[in-house]
């Protein structure tokens, strides 16, 4: 058989140390041949621009697609990792990657949804209630994204901020989305956009959420609207009855960027086993914000300057995440393979640095 005629039919994908296989088609990456088969391999933006999907090429050859140098640089190809979401096999291949367990691969699906609320939370988040179709059914881990895709096949990704359980009461899923001025999909919702509207979703993706088979204390550090996701961790924490210690640190440039502040201070009161730390980095006197401020990453490292214990989950900007899987690693002791994380990658963010 030649080459190209073992291209058309596809190669066999490994996966150390798992042993889990599957097969990729022509010019098809490695992470959509994987999840097209349900195969939890670790991933966030799908992208080539947050790392996510960054594992260790022991055998075989891939040809990379355009990625960021911060994702993947040029000394990490060189060493044999690569990045999935933009990798294509060239030769059977075999990974060495952390498995998301079997029952974490819930089908993918493209649905229309119809907008059933819209209300602002902050000058530039608005909360968007999205209600599914009826006779369908939607399943997804609490700290998963959907994407958007709009009229010109564009697609824009958002977590949802609800757990599963309380699809029923939210009458669906639900969002927080921040206004990018000058954004294509952002400047629609916060201008033209009304309830009622349809919109075409798919998912779920993403390989954030909570390993319920570890007993370790937790951090959760959200910036800005990465609060998102972890809100619906929150829920589900308490839904399941989890025990562990949870820290929650969020972030924002001023008060008001701690948009739903009220509803985690009244969580407080369900889980005792909840701590949190709202920081501020940008206060200005009118303010008068009198709480924590700086850096929301090093907050964590001021409370806990031994983070080997813990497991961490981080969402939000991707100076935060980087900053946090730079310093929780090196000075807090924290194992590689109990960060995870979420970056918020924007369409701005990936024109800022060419590929």
């Amino acid at each position: 058989m030649t080459s190209t005629d073992s291209a058309a039919q596809g190669f066999q994908i490994s996966i150390q140390p798992s042993g889990r296989a599957f097969s990729s088609q022509a010019d098809e990456t490695l992470l959509a041949a994987a999840i097209r088969q349900g195969i939890g391999l670790p991933y966030g933006c799908k992208d080539g621009a947050c790392g996510s999907c960054k594992c260790k090429k022991i055998e075989g050859s891939v040809t990379h697609g355009p990625h960021q140098s911060k994702a993947l640089s040029q000394e990490e190809e060189a060493n044999g990792l690569i990045l999935t979401c933009c990798a294509v096999a060239q030769s059977d291949v075999v990974l060495e990657s952390r498995q998301v367990t079997a029952e974490g691969a819930f089908p993918i699906k493209r649905m229309p949804t119809r907008v059933s609320l819209m209300e602002k939370q902050s000058d530039d988040v608005m909360l968007v209630k999205l209600q599914l179709p009826a006779n369908d059914t939607f399943t997804f881990h609490a700290g998963q994204y959907v994407e958007f895709i709009l009229r010109d096949g564009a697609r824009r990704s958002y977590s949802m901020a609800n757990a599963p359980h309380t699809m029923p009461q939210v009458g669906g899923i639900e969002l927080h989305i921040r206004h990018m001025p000058g954004g294509k999909f952002t400047d629609h919702v916060f201008g033209a956009m009304k309830e009622k509207e349809i919109l075409r979703i798919e998912g779920p993706y993403g390989s954030f959420f909570l390993r319920e088979d570890s007993d370790k204390p937790v951090v959760l550090l959200a910036s800005g609207t990465g609060f998102a996701p972890i809100k619906a961790v929150l829920e589900q924490i308490q839904h399941k009855g989890i025990t562990r210690p949870v820290a929650l640190y969020w972030g924002g440039r001023r008060p008001a960027d701690l948009y739903m502040d009220a509803w985690v201070k009244s969580l407080l009161a369900e889980l005792p086993n909840l701590t949190y730390v709202p920081v501020v980095s940008n206060a200005l006197p009118e303010d008068g914000w009198t709480g924590r401020t700086g850096f929301v990453h090093q907050a964590v490292l001021e409370d806990t300057p031994d983070l080997s214990g813990y497991q961490v989950y981080a969402c939000g900007a991707p100076i935060v995440v980087d900053s946090a899987q730079a310093d929780y690693l090196g000075q807090g002791g924290l194992p590689e393979h109990e960060f995870f994380a979420d970056a918020f990658v924007t369409e701005a963010d990936k024109a800022a640095e060419p590929a």
